[in-house]
């Protein structure tokens, strides 16, 4: 990442913190190694902090920790790994000694795994400028503070902050207060204050959190939507039946300007729902001689590419066939597979099923079938 100050190009490398225990959680592992969706806490936290443009990227890690982290960073390039200590403060202090040379550090906390590169952006251009540029956000509850006596005393809300990493220095400057700090801090911006420097604040983010305690990682990532799809065609003779992108023995197949593949279709809107984008007559309009008689799992795919270019993957499917005949069950593993590989998944992320509508309506009666599908789609970066 290259920031410009005084026409100087600013080399800005990252230290994340990975070492504790995360005890609180209940966890008989690290936290960092939790999976979160697909993907570990840690790699969720890392590709946040990659996807800001930062030169490096150095984690601080326990040893008992080191081989299980070295592994799910190998896919990664300017990562490394360095031993963390039994403090907070000492896996900072460890980090910053051996972090290469730059000129702005980010220090991130790696159980915060919803921080965006924009925030990582604002805190190094706040660093680059005034030394710091530190995440904090307004309190709203109101803060009591008690004595050993029980005496409290409510403070004022309006002066109160809750700061956040990233927390972002002058690498020369992070370094050297560290190193003459002798004791235990828990924000490093409070060690920055120690050395006589004064911290500059950026906006945080409530949905910045720092997963602590087990409920937190089950708590939904604000920015993951959920999308909807239903498709409908009618049954004709002399046509193919396409379910899922497999060619199924029958005597009639699904009508439409593609190969009318309704279950396909129902799976794309839902994509196409939860990336906030136009629905799939609108991209492939059924009086387009380009898409007559398309394969429906290629325009998935390509839908895929659209909601990615819009910060969206999927992360999985739920989807039901409404058809009174033929009998799918032993179709449904390959259109699991077929939906799975168009959008990136593993096919125990695509769930499909097969009903009937007990010989009502037009389903019922033979004439069409039906499918309806629920996309859960993640926000990258």
């Amino acid at each position: 990442m290259k920031y410009e100050a005084n026409s100087d190009e600013k080399v800005v490398r990252a230290l994340v913190l990975c070492a504790g225990s995360g005890s609180r959680t209940g966890l008989a592992y690290n936290k960092m190694l939790h999976l979160f969706g697909q993907k570990t806490v840690l790699e969720t936290t890392l590709e946040a902090v990659l996807c800001s443009g930062v030169d490096s990227v150095l984690l601080a890690v326990a040893p008992r920790d080191e081989n299980s982290v070295r592994e799910l960073i190998a896919p990664y390039e300017n990562v490394s790994v360095c031993t963390g200590g039994k403090t907070r403060t000492e896996s900072v202090r460890n980090g910053l000694e051996s972090l290469a040379k730059c000129d702005i550090v980010v220090i991130h906390d790696g159980a915060r795994p919803y921080v965006t590169g924009d925030m990582i952006a604002a805190s190094v251009k706040s660093a680059v400028e005034t030394g710091s540029g530190i995440a904090a956000v307004p309190v709203t509850d109101t803060i009591k503070s008690t004595d050993e006596n029980g005496k409290t005393v409510t403070l004022e809300r309006s002066k109160l902050l809750a700061v956040q990493t990233p927390q972002t220095f002058r690498y020369d400057e992070i370094l050297s207060a560290y190193r003459s700090f002798k004791g235990t801090l828990t924000d490093d911006s409070a060690v920055y204050e120690a050395a006589g420097y004064a911290p500059s604040f950026i906006s945080g983010s409530p949905d910045n959190i720092k997963i602590t305690t087990a409920s937190d990682l089950f708590a939904h990532d604000r920015s993951d939507k959920t999308g909807i799809g239903f498709d409908v065609h009618e049954l004709k003779e002399n046509r193919k039946l396409i379910l899922g992108g497999v060619e199924i023995p029958y005597e009639k197949g699904l009508y439409g300007h593609s190969d009318a593949d309704v279950l396909v279709h129902a799976v794309t809107d839902g994509v196409l729902s939860a990336a906030g984008l136009p629905d799939i007559g609108v991209l492939f309009p059924d009086d387009d001689p380009a898409y007559e008689g398309a394969n429906s799992v290629e325009l998935l795919k390509k839908v895929r590419e659209e909601a990615a270019e819009n910060g969206y993957t999927a992360a999985n499917v739920s989807a039901v066939v409404m058809a009174q005949r033929p009998k799918l069950a032993g179709y449904i593993p390959l259109m699991r597979e077929n939906i799975a590989a168009a959008l990136g998944l593993t096919a125990e992320n695509v769930n499909v099923s097969a009903t009937t509508t007990e010989h009502l309506g037009i389903i019922g009666e033979g004439k069409g079938m039906a499918a309806s599908a629920i996309v859960n789609m993640k926000k990258q970066g």
